[in-house]
């Protein structure tokens, strides 16, 4: 099942946050009561700026969770450090906390709460797997709303959900204490996050490097401009431009949405959005786009005010617009021919050697003679999908091998110019030195001795036969895509062409407004 929402319960804050108060006795337990919207103790709950989504948990286990803590099961401690300002953050058990508060809010990333935070806009696959949630939560445990109702209408409730409610009261878990500065608070909350639910790699450089530019970017465009504000700092001016730049790059690489087995060749250039992959390949396509090479680099700092935030989503654009929309300058690359496999798969490794191609055929002045070669260069690249995967094998990582498939591509499109077909220009490629360790495969892709159809073969047999029809740029003879389609006057305009039915054709914009001209 998919994993549930639950970032919007915990808001976040900033751990640098100075204000003098007296410090206090802490609490060392907290019961159902705590819990509650309107008590003292859950609206100082505060999740750490660059605390990771809270959407971890399946609805199985928030279920399980939640009858637990009914049960009076074992449950461990909380842990939290309050800050000099009075809030309390979670350092770690933002999980549990949100699941009992999704409990007790009826909302499991569709309710009010998180109507608030998405600014009104949630997914519909969040809604659905909120509505199942719901349904197997008030089946296995019971909903919240019950349990109130049964101390003093006993007679309208479920006998399990009485008994239960009778003790809920008593039921309270511990809390321990981080002490110290915020820099302790945060070595203490990467080391234990590290511990019990290591975190991804690219995952905790974001984290770590949560004010830097190309951060803010990433996690801007993750979520379309919504949920949590990470560039909250900057003017409203410059918040609301970073939000219209995120929700429309986010609509370039996810829009239409990606359903499996295929069934539609309208399908995303980025995959599937908030899948595992989609926060660091977004992350990946900001740095490449923008000569990112490292976290490290010395030379890109925090952003005060917004402004290297907002270059880096404007460049980030550009070439997102180049890959598949409706902007002049799109080349509108079917997804299904440059970022797929035969069987349906979203390829990473190629989206970001397309990006790093395109990137280069601009600054090499070529764009041109790929439009030339285009047509040719997608039966290639179909044809020979395989190269790729011995590329992406040869040098073991999607970072370390994609530019070396972005030279393979380009020297594909240089033998394609030299009036070569894409089978005498893939011979001749494996030839040289550079390519000697690549090898030709007629081996059946899809071998098998079951019976039952795989998700991918559906998709597999899908694509075979749709891609036959789908239509194809009048001008350059490459597949369009119905993100990036332009009508074009097969007689100029201005050579006295008209708007008549026999004198439109569909094209790419590129093919109509730069390559033609």
């Amino acid at each position: 099942m998919a994993k549930v929402n639950l970032d919007a319960l915990i808001p976040r804050e900033d751990f640098e946050v100075e204000e003098i108060i007296n410090s206090g006795t802490k609490k060392e337990r907290i019961s159902i009561e705590d819990i509650k919207p309107d008590s003292f103790f859950f609206p100082n709950l505060r999740k750490p700026d660059f605390q990771r989504e809270t959407n971890e948990w399946e609805a199985k286990k928030i279920a399980e969770f939640i009858l637990s803590f009914i049960k009076g099961d074992l449950i461990p401690a909380i842990i939290l450090w309050r800050s000099t300002s009075g809030y309390l953050f979670v350092i770690d058990g933002s999980h549990r906390l949100s699941a009992l508060s999704a409990w007790v809010n009826n909302d499991y990333g569709d309710g009010k709460i998180s109507k608030l935070f998405y600014d009104g806009v949630i997914p519909d696959e969040q809604v659905i797997v909120a509505e199942e949630t719901r349904k197997l939560i008030n089946k296995n445990v019971g909903a919240y709303e019950d349990y109130k109702l049964a101390l003093t209408h006993p007679d309208k409730v479920r006998p399990d959900i009485l008994t239960k409610a009778k003790i809920l009261a008593s039921i309270a878990i511990q809390l321990q204490w981080v002490e110290g500065d915020a820099s302790t608070a945060e070595n203490s909350f990467f080391k234990i996050n590290q511990q019990a639910a290591p975190i991804d790699k690219t995952e905790l450089k974001l984290l770590k490097s949560r004010k830097k530019p190309n951060s803010i970017a990433a996690r801007a465009i993750i979520r379309s401009g919504k949920g949590h504000k990470y560039w909250s700092i900057f003017s409203s001016e410059k918040q609301n431009e970073i939000q219209a730049l995120a929700s429309e790059i986010n609509e370039i690489l996810f829009s239409p949405k990606l359903q499996t087995p295929i069934k539609t060749l309208d399908i995303p250039i980025g995959g599937k959005l908030y899948s595992a992959q989609s926060l660091p390949l977004i992350l990946d396509f900001v740095n490449i786009v923008n000569g990112i090479e490292s976290f490290s680099k010395t030379d890109l700092e925090n952003d005060p005010s917004g402004e290297k935030t907002i270059d880096i989503l404007k460049k980030t654009r550009k070439v997102a617009w180049r890959i598949n929309s409706n902007h002049p300058s799109s080349l509108g690359l079917h997804p299904i021919i440059y970022f797929y496999s035969q069987d349906g798969r979203h390829k990473v490794a190629s989206f970001f050697s397309i990006v790093d191609l395109l990137m280069t055929l601009e600054k090499r002045n070529k764009m041109n003679d790929f439009i030339k070669s285009r047509k040719d260069f997608e039966i290639l690249i179909q044809k020979y999908d395989y190269l790729v995967q011995q590329i992406n094998r040869k040098h073991r990582s999607v970072q370390a091998s994609y530019k070396f498939i972005s030279e393979f591509f380009l020297r594909s499109i240089d033998m394609l110019n030299m009036d070569k077909t894409p089978d005498e220009a893939i011979n001749m490629i494996i030839k040289e030195t550079e390519y000697n360790y690549l090898t030709l495969s007629s081996e059946n892709e899809f071998p098998s001795n079951q019976k039952d159809f795989s998700t991918g073969k559906k998709s597999a047999i899908y694509i075979k036969q749709a891609i036959q029809g789908t239509p194809k740029c009048k001008i350059c003879g490459g597949l369009i895509h119905r993100n990036s389609i332009s009508i074009d006057h097969i007689q100029r305009k201005a050579d006295g062409g008209l708007a008549d039915i026999e004198n439109g054709q569909i094209t790419h914009p590129y093919c109509n407004t730069g390559y033609k001209n």
